[in-house]
């Protein structure tokens, strides 16, 4: 205000020529006393939680801040509609519903566009690395739960999670459960803030090393598109919710807000937040390896006893019988029962999306290792879903739309081009420059019997690839003299030797990249227990399904490992989802998932 007074020039007290205050001194008045009028109300309504909360409040408001930064800073948020006004703390959030209609020149997830990030051609690099499709109607579909939700004017109910604690797969897997089981619960979905990631933290201080996950993927695309999903930040929903008082701590009542009145919790020391989250959210304690997490069809109390019944039914039958799924799959679009007799791989329990937790306003999944609480697995081994077709559309849906972005498909798309070209120079009848690839681990590895020597690597592979192949070799081992043997009987390649084609990229994204080019090779040999090599053959099931290849009927895919004897040929076989879940892929995420897209 002292601006204001200062710009308009009052004349002073001394030369007035009548009494009482000016007009300006009026207004200034004004000001105050309604500035000291709100004031006091917020304080004394804020006075109330912190004596409730023993002390803990706020120290002042946010919303009141004019330093606030916009709730739409973020990549989730920037090409929506603007929010209406924020809730109010009797209504939990019945915002507006996030605008989803694509602006003009916008990303679209079924392309594959290079020219913006330096080629190839974009129909050189769509038949090289698109294993995805662009299905329109899969776009269109919303959730039972969702449709229910929206039919009888229910707020919006929220989703937040903490990524895995491990390495980049792992976080990725976990991330992918999430995905799925938000829209599959019709929950909007909160991304985790920006952070430091176990291994991705290259060069710190001359690039970024806090990232988020749409520093991978096409998340504001992936909400845009999808009518059934929405996803924001973490600051958007600290912002809308927590400092609206719409949390509460779940042992003493009291409305809790983020410690320091923090909303912007990019880049921080993530402890008390984290703390924060698990105290005022529910926090469904699923784990993987334990149970299976089974959605019922719709959110009737009959289809929940009808998975209690099926699940009944299947352990009064005795012990699983893995043997007999050997080449010998449960049809996509088999009863509900018969899936699940699949898919349950031994596990004594159930943890079903209930009444009582489609109430809960928002949910927390935490990684929390002191209690065993870990989304280490495949989401299509942990959730189960009723509806088949459901069921089929979320394996599209990761397929399709939950991949890397561009930047990193047509990065690896020059380095496979350039591949091709070296091995139709090295073989005059290899016309499709035709490679092959390798996933060595070696590095902090915790499962030390797959650590073998490059002889016997060599000697264990030598039988899949041809000799004087061209062979590109994806590993973390940095001594490059590891692998002379292989140069005695190869063309070996690596990613180093085609750094001139992706300049700039920052180097934790390396593996991603590496990931990609490995996908493409003719016979891929990688490294059991690593989900590096698991999600490399999940690409490559995806691109055996669309391409037709052999056995691509059963799942099967051109692919072995080096170690242990019994699982070198197992993805030449179609296995169903087992124990432990994270050590390998299988073929029930790519086969026969293009089933039932007519009858959603």
């Amino acid at each position: 205000m002292s601006d204001i007074v200062n710009q308009d020039h009052p004349p002073s007290r001394s030369r007035r020529t009548r009494d009482g205050p000016t007009k300006y001194e009026i207004i200034f008045m004004v000001i105050i006393a309604v500035f000291t009028i709100v004031s006091m109300s917020l304080n004394s309504l804020h006075h109330e939680d912190v004596v409730r909360m023993g002390g803990s409040g706020m120290n002042y408001h946010p919303l009141l801040s004019k330093d606030r930064k916009s709730l739409r800073q973020k990549p989730f948020g920037e090409k929506r509609a603007q929010e209406k006004e924020l809730p109010t703390k009797a209504n939990f959030a019945t915002m507006s519903n996030i605008s989803k209609e694509k602006t003009a020149g916008e990303h679209a997830l079924g392309e594959l566009k290079c020219s913006t990030y330096g080629g190839p051609d974009d129909e050189i690099a769509a038949k090289e690395m698109m294993y995805w499709s662009d299905i329109p109607s899969d776009a269109e579909y919303v959730s039972p739960f969702k449709r229910n939700n929206d039919a009888k004017g229910g707020s919006v109910q929220y989703m937040t999670f903490e990524p895995d604690g491990g390495g980049w797969n792992n976080i990725r897997m976990a991330m992918e459960t999430v995905v799925v089981m938000a829209h599959a619960m019709g929950r909007t979905l909160v991304m985790p803030p920006s952070q430091g990631m176990y291994l991705l933290r290259k060069d710190r201080g001359s690039q970024n090393t806090d990232f988020s996950f749409a520093d991978f993927f096409h998340l504001e695309t992936l909400s845009n598109e999808h009518e059934g999903l929405d996803i924001i930040t973490t600051e958007e929903f600290l912002t809308k919710v927590a400092l609206t008082g719409q949390l509460r701590n779940k042992t003493t009542g009291g409305v809790a807000f983020p410690p320091g009145n923090r909303t912007n919790w990019d880049g921080q020391d993530l402890i008390p937040y984290k703390a924060y989250m698990r105290d005022v959210i529910h926090t469904p304690l699923w784990s993987p390896s334990s149970c299976l997490a089974a959605f019922p069809a719709s959110g009737k109390p009959q289809d929940v006893a009808d998975l209690h019944g099926m699940h009944s039914t299947i352990k009064d039958e005795g012990s699983f019988n893995f043997d007999q799924y050997l080449d010998k799959p449960t049809p996509v679009d088999s009863e509900p029962i018969d899936r699940m007799r699949e898919s349950i791989a031994g596990r004594g329990d159930l943890c079903i999306y209930d009444e009582k937790m489609q109430q809960e306003p928002v949910l927390h999944f935490m990684c929390y290792h002191k209690m065993r609480v870990r989304l280490l697995t495949h989401y299509y081994s942990f959730l189960f879903f009723e509806d088949w077709k459901q069921a089929l559309w979320e394996h599209r849906f990761v397929r399709d739309h939950l991949r890397y972005l561009d930047e990193l498909h047509c990065a690896a798309a020059r380095v496979v081009t350039e591949i091709r070209s070296i091995a139709k120079k090295e073989a005059e009848n290899n016309h499709d420059g035709a490679f092959d690839t390798f996933h060595i681990r070696r590095g902090d590895f915790q499962y030390k019997e797959t650590r073998i020597e490059a002889a016997e690597l060599y000697e264990r592979s030598k039988k899949y690839i041809p000799e004087g192949s061209v062979l590109y070799i994806a590993t973390d081992e940095r001594k490059k003299s590891f692998f002379d043997i292989f140069k005695d009987h190869y063309k070996v390649y690596f990613l180093d030797d085609f750094k001139h084609l992706f300049e700039g990229l920052n180097t934790n994204k390396y593996g991603m990249l590496d990931q990609l080019i490995a996908s493409r090779g003719r016979t891929f040999v990688g490294t059991y227990h690593s989900t590096f090599t698991g999600y490399i053959n999940r690409m490559r099931g995806y691109h055996a399904e669309k391409d037709k290849l052999e056995g691509y009927e059963l799942g099967h895919i051109e692919s072995y490992y080096f170690i242990p004897d019994r699982q070198i040929e197992t993805m030449r076989q179609y296995r169903p989802v087992r124990r432990p879940f994270f050590n390998r892929e299988f073929p029930v995420s790519w086969r026969d998932i293009d089933q039932g897209i007519d009858g959603l």
